[in-house]
């Protein structure tokens, strides 16, 4: 009997559904947090009588076979990347992206992951950094005697300086990918370029699809309670549905084991 076997593939994808769902909740307040979703497939079939094979010497066709399924199976765990709300701070160097874009952040070690998340600071020596410390690229510094930071939708950053001069303080670049839900993501708010997203197009924003920007805002998650609460409903009842077949095919197991 394999229906034991194929509701026990039900129920391990429904844990990785509800698994995802509570991921997708928790950063609910996750500055620029993308929602994912689990895509599921069906496993191979057992045919016992494949449609389409002749069923008599005159050429009779059989018109549907008889085909076994053995479960399901995870395919992907898809992210969502539409965007999120924008949520006003006030704060200067808070920004925003409204497009496809990604702010540029160098790693430790040197290499390059991208982000959502424009909750910028200034580091010890002025350089524009995000809440890990790490660098945004292209690197901006800001020096301690300037005020009145503005960051246009273009992104260019301007300040006044204290003979009232207006300088420039450097452009920051966005970068698109052909495929962004291909990204991989690695925590902290970052992503990794990876082969299924294709290689990095920097430009400037507002240019060739790659979003402006907004200052003073940040990008909300774009995770909608309603939908996950809804989601996470109808995956408690699909495993529950799951759990029942086992019963029943444990019943049906101890039926022919107690057969005099």
């Amino acid at each position: 009997m394999k229906a034991l076997y194929i509701a026990a593939t039900g129920m391990k994808a429904q844990e990785l559904n509800v698994e995802v769902i509570s991921n997708n909740v928790a950063n609910m307040r996750t500055t620029g947090y993308k929602r994912q979703r689990a895509d599921f497939q069906d496993l191979l079939y057992e045919n016992q009588r494949r449609m389409g094979t002749q069923t008599s010497e005159v050429g009779t066709i059989l018109p549907n076979g008889v085909q076994i399924g053995s479960g399901v199976y995870a395919a992907a765990t898809t992210r969502i990347m539409s965007q999120g709300t924008m949520s006003e701070t006030g704060k200067s160097l808070d920004i925003a992206i409204r497009g496809e874009g990604f702010f540029q952040i160098q790693q430790p070690d040197g290499s390059s992951a991208y982000t959502r998340d424009g909750s910028f600071n200034r580091s010890q020596d002025g350089t524009l950094v995000n809440n890990n410390g790490y660098i945004v690229q292209p690197a901006i510094n800001i020096p301690d005697d300037v005020r009145d930071i503005t960051i246009n939708n273009e992104g260019q950053v301007q300040a006044i300086t204290p003979g009232g001069a207006v300088v420039n303080l450097g452009q920051i670049e966005l970068a698109r990918f052909a495929n962004k839900a291909g990204l991989e993501a690695v925590g902290d708010n970052l992503f990794l370029e990876s082969e299924a997203s294709g290689p990095a197009q920097v430009g400037a924003p507002g240019v060739d699809g790659t979003g402006d920007l907004l200052q003073g805002f940040i990008e909300a998650a774009n995770v909608d309670a309603v939908t996950e609460l809804s989601d996470l409903i109808a995956a408690q009842r699909a495993y529950e549905m799951n759990s029942k077949i086992v019963k029943a095919a444990d019943e049906m197991y101890s039926t022919t084991t107690n057969m005099r």
